[in-house]
């Protein structure tokens, strides 16, 4: 029992150890006039002049949710409520459903999209998958679906970006996981972008380097998500 009981401790240290947040991340949890910034078991970017569409994004495993300030705060300067939630020891995978929460919290949203980084992408499908009457768009960052997801026939609208040179979600990850997408899934791929660049928490063990700068990389990513909620705004009587 106490070998247990050493090895559950060790585990929450590993998983509750994240890398600080960079300086422009820390910079977009400020409250602006254009995005009110909400800290509440993660963070809430909401535009001032109101949302029908919210995004969810997951983190990655072991990233502090700050570190997507910046994309959150430029996807909600284009008009849509996104929310970063807190995940159980920073892992997705124990947390699957804590998009449920975030929906329950806000019921002006009409119109919801799910998303992620890594982990928290494939965590992103998986809850995509078992909750088809609430999500109407996924955005997958360096990610795809695990194994035993299939969306191929999901009503889903999907955009799947990746980087070239991401040490960590392969080209032949990404490549050989598409049959498990919708069919209509917007492939988006970063030239020169890297595994660690798609948040802002420093370089990341096993990554490679980026050729192109994490402004540039999180300006596509940014591009890219709006694209895909802006659709299903339209769709969805937007």
């Amino acid at each position: 029992m106490a070998t247990l009981v050493a090895a559950s401790a060790g585990f929450a240290v590993w998983a509750t150890s994240t890398a600080d947040p960079q300086p422009v991340a820390v910079a977009a949890l400020e409250s602006d006039e254009l995005v009110r910034v909400i800290e509440d078991d993660g963070f809430v970017f909401a535009p001032v002049t109101g949302a029908r569409v919210g995004l969810i994004l997951y983190p990655g495993g072991r990233v502090d949710p700050a570190s997507y300030a910046a994309f959150a705060r430029q996807i909600a300067e284009s008009g849509y409520l996104v929310v970063v939630p807190e995940l159980s020891l920073n892992l997705a995978v124990l947390d699957v459903d804590a998009a449920s929460d975030v929906i329950a919290a806000n019921p002006s949203i009409e119109v919801w999209a799910i998303g992620g980084h890594s982990l928290g992408g494939s965590m992103a499908a998986v809850f995509a998958a078992d909750n088809p009457d609430v999500v109407s768009g996924l955005s997958l960052w360096a990610a795809y679906p695990p194994g035993g997801t299939d969306l191929s026939d999901a009503q889903l609208e999907v955009v799947s970006v990746f980087g070239t040179r991401d040490g960590l979600t392969s080209l032949d990850d990404i490549d050989d996981s598409s049959s498990r997408l919708p069919p209509s899934t917007e492939f988006v791929a970063i030239a020169g972008g890297n595994h660690a660049q798609f948040g802002d928490y420093g370089a990341q063990p096993g990554d490679n380097p980026a050729t192109v700068s994490a402004s540039a990389q999180r300006q596509q990513t940014v591009s890219a998500t709006v694209r895909m909620l802006a659709s299903i705004d339209r769709e969805r009587g937007g």
